[in-house]
């Protein structure tokens, strides 16, 4: 999508991928295949191209950093290593004093079992690194057996969250342009079955309040960052006596599923905003079409229906090109914009 929105700007993209069967090597001018630790195949990638971006933060660090030495990256090589780990990017977020779930550094089971005694249960465990879509996590019920919990992500460095009662998830899709422009799209409102998002909705359901701080937050986050290039921000909208109050939960430095619904239901897309933004471009209008716009994901065989949406009237459809439709994989999906 990202390759696609650059070529009717007339940006070339170049795409570099471990997978030889990468979806966007359909629609891309040149490639790499090669693992990301392949030194001499990165110098080659970035002899062969102006400006370098990424659309996953589980890219390693030390990739982007020596890319990093040879053309400009961007967002940044210290955006990513913030993000792509759970510990760093909710310290990042208490500097800031942005308030987040109550969390605590869990390095081996006894750390566990004093955290979840601090918390209580339900809590959640979550791996530092690697994970999205409800991977990399799991929920500490009442008689589970810790040291288990622990073992079942592997042992390794996490953080353990206290349960936040939210009424709602919504998210800021928004960016940064190398000049400190800012633009973010309307604040949209997020469902989820089985971990994985399946319905955004454009604008949330929430006070224009409470829309306005979720902006104003995600816009720290991008200029603590010095961030350049699309973003988005998790949140939790929690009722209280006093209102709506905020909480950030993820932070995705890159262009975002919730913000597909860009791609029919806004002026500019996050696509073609990401690709302006990296390329020194002034950032596009951000203004939405229609009343409400919809992004229902496509998960699984449900891709397989396919006719079925583009038989109804108004459904934008969007199929990814993934060769296999696994349980859970998000194989495509339909906006829909509301006059």
């Amino acid at each position: 999508m990202l390759a696609c929105a650059g070529a009717r700007l007339g940006l070339k993209t170049h795409v570099f991928a471990p997978e030889a069967d990468s979806p966007a090597f359909d629609v891309c001018a040149a490639r790499t295949i090669a693992a990301y630790d392949d030194e001499q195949a990165l110098a080659a990638f970035a002899a062969a191209v102006d400006v370098v971006t990424y659309e996953f933060e589980n890219v390693p660090a030390r990739t982007a950093a020596l890319l990093a030495g040879l053309r400009p990256v961007r967002p940044s090589p210290a955006a990513l290593a913030a993000t792509q780990d759970r510990l760093v990017e909710k310290e990042l977020l208490a500097e800031l004093g942005i308030a987040t779930a109550p969390y605590m550094r869990v390095d081996d089971a006894g750390a566990m079992a004093r955290a979840v005694a601090q918390f209580g249960r339900p809590s959640i465990l979550k791996t530092r690194r690697f994970g999205y879509d409800g991977k990399g996590q799991a929920l500490v019920r009442e008689g589970a057996d810790l040291a288990v919990i622990f073992r079942s992500l592997g042992g390794g460095p996490a953080i353990l969250e206290a349960v936040v009662p939210f009424s709602r998830e919504v998210s800021v899709v928004a960016a940064r342009g190398i000049d400190g422009a800012f633009a973010a799209y309307d604040v949209c409102e997020n469902r989820h079955e089985n971990h994985i998002l399946k319905l955004t909705t454009a604008p949330a359901r929430i006070a224009p309040q409470t829309a306005e701080r979720a902006v104003g937050l995600a816009r720290r986050i991008a200029e603590a960052l010095d961030y350049v290039g699309v973003l988005a921000v998790e949140m939790f909208v929690v009722e209280t006596a006093a209102g709506e109050e905020l909480r950030v939960n993820e932070i995705a430095p890159r262009v975002h599923n919730s913000g597909h619904w860009t791609l029919d239901g806004a002026l500019t897309s996050q696509f073609e905003q990401h690709m302006r933004a990296v390329a020194g471009w002034p950032l596009g209008a951000t203004d939405r079409r229609g009343r409400e716009v919809e992004m229902e994901n496509l998960i699984g065989e449900e891709a397989l229906a396919y006719d079925a949406v583009l038989r109804e009237k108004g459904a934008c459809l969007h199929l990814y090109g993934k060769a296999q439709a696994r349980p859970g994989r998000k194989m495509g999906h339909v906006t829909r914009i509301r006059d």
